[in-house]
């Protein structure tokens, strides 16, 4: 029997829409994106809870925003995954693999999809140039002088000399720090040129970076941070990177080309879907005054007023959004979670499915739509929802709410392997080995051996013991 999935709601926040908000970040995406993730954030912040946020439009629009630039900088688009994480700092990292994680303070203080693509521009550049990789030969290097030192360091306080031991302990200390700072600092100087190529190649302006840059300059002006020089820093001062990149930049026949305006228009309802997200009510609604009636204007509004306990005003913004743009399967979605998670789940279905008509290929308002069916009870929805949830599996593997979802749907149906093996899928993705072991096993008992729901029942029942057995091991 699946359990109860409270981490792994579509939303953390029930009243919140269309963003997924299910769990911790690494938990929505496997193997080296989760590692990367996770290994960066314990490097930049140890405790602090990052999520990584799912939504099928931000999506496709960072596909569409960074493919030409994964092009120009000699990289599969198929490859490259910009993962969304909930965070309001203004910053981006490459993370291990061909992984870009972009920050959702970024989205929201970025003027328009040119300074997006400015940042995914040096991002690429980090990926491009091998720098994750080269990274840890300078840690080796660094490791190396510290054991250096610690070895002189022993041999002085051997001899009778201890002062002089500590001295040398933290000389080679403090040149390890120096060793690794300049190498990132000349990372992040090569990734800054790689980028201005890879934007000149697919004729994009960098006036977004430096629109970038100059917003970090003043921020850190403001917080009193010494501009006089690089030394101790992990990135070259703003002002420096601004004085080398203009030039750069304005030699580039694509200096003048303004933004895409189709893609601009995208990244503007992206940016206030974003707002009216993460922020409070009263927060979004600053940003977006209540008068102002304009389509993201108005799509901030929506999840505002969500987000508040207000479903009639969130839904009458939805209308207005969908009497612009009838069949637009984002506004749709948007419309049906209002509904859904206002307790109207036989009135959110029929929009939910106009949104998988227009949406066909989106396995995340699938699973919304199969979710919705299921809150029914009624036999017939559940029926329906079965073939959907197992389509948005197929397309989406790592999703474990719609994995939930599923083994909900085969619990009904009295197939315990099968919703045991659901559970497993998601225990697996939520890294939760124990539970994705034992319900993995449960699977094998039930199911036809050798059969191709057999064969992923005893993988993961081998991978999740291998994880235990390690885990105990250290």
């Amino acid at each position: 029997m699946p359990e109860a999935a409270a981490a792994s709601r579509p939303l953390a926040f029930s009243r919140h829409s269309a963003y997924r908000r299910d769990m911790p970040p690494m938990l929505l995406r496997r193997s080296a994106v989760r590692a990367a993730f996770a290994a960066a954030l314990v490097l930049a912040a140890p405790g602090r809870a990052e999520e990584v946020l799912r939504d099928t439009e931000t999506e496709a629009l960072f596909r569409d925003v960074a493919r030409p630039l994964i092009i120009a900088a000699g990289l599969n688009p198929a490859s490259v995954q910009i993962i969304l994480v909930g965070d309001p700092e203004i910053n981006a990292f490459a993370g291990g693999g061909q992984n870009v994680f972009v920050f959702s303070g970024l989205i929201e203080n970025a003027d328009n999809v040119n300074w997006l693509q400015g940042v995914l521009a040096h991002e690429l550049g980090h990926i491009a140039g091998g720098h994750n990789v080269r990274s840890g030969e300078a840690t080796s290097r660094a490791n190396h002088i510290s054991i250096l030192s610690l070895i002189a360091a022993v041999g002085l306080a051997v001899a009778g000399a201890p002062e002089a031991g500590l001295a040398a302990l933290g000389l080679g200390t403090a040149t390890a720090e120096a060793d690794v700072l300049a190498y990132s600092r000349e990372q992040e100087s090569r990734a800054d040129e790689a980028g201005a190529g890879f934007l000149a190649k697919a004729g994009l302006s960098g006036r977004g970076s430096i629109g970038f840059f100059n917003k970090l300059l003043g921020l850190e002006y403001r917080a009193g941070i010494p501009q006089a020089n690089s030394y101790g820093r992990t990135h070259p001062l703003d002002g420096e990177r601004i004085a080398v990149l203009q030039h750069v930049y304005e030699t580039s026949p694509a200096w003048n080309t303004p933004p895409d305006p189709v893609l601009d228009a995208r990244f503007q309802r992206v940016k206030a879907k974003l707002v009216g997200f993460v922020e409070s009510p009263a927060r979004a609604f600053q940003v977006y005054p209540e008068t102002l009636k304009t389509e993201p204007a108005r799509y901030a509004h929506a999840y505002a007023w969500h987000k508040g306990a207000y479903p009639d005003a969130a839904v009458a913004e939805a209308d207005a959004l969908l009497a612009l743009h009838p069949a637009d399967p984002y506004y749709l979605e948007l419309k049906g979670q209002i509904l859904l998670e206002s307790g109207q789940p036989k009135t959110a279905i029929p929009v939910l499915r106009a949104a998988v008509a227009a949406a066909p290929k989106a396995p995340l308002i699938a699973t919304l739509l199969g979710h919705a069916l299921i809150s029914t009870d009624d036999a017939a929805d559940l029926a329906e929802a079965k073939p959907l949830l197992r389509q948005a599996v197929i397309r989406d593997r790592e999703n474990p709410f719609a994995w939930y979802e599923l083994g909900v749907v085969y619990e009904h149906e009295g197939d315990e392997a099968r919703a045991a093996l659901a559970t497993a899928e998601r225990y697996d993705l939520e890294g939760d080995p124990k539970r994705a072991a034992m319900n993995a096993k449960i699977a094998l008992g039930g199911l036809p051996t050798g059969s191709r729901d057999w064969l992923r029942a005893d993988d993961i029942a081998q991978v999740e013991q291998n994880a235990l057995a390690k885990k105990k091991r250290k």
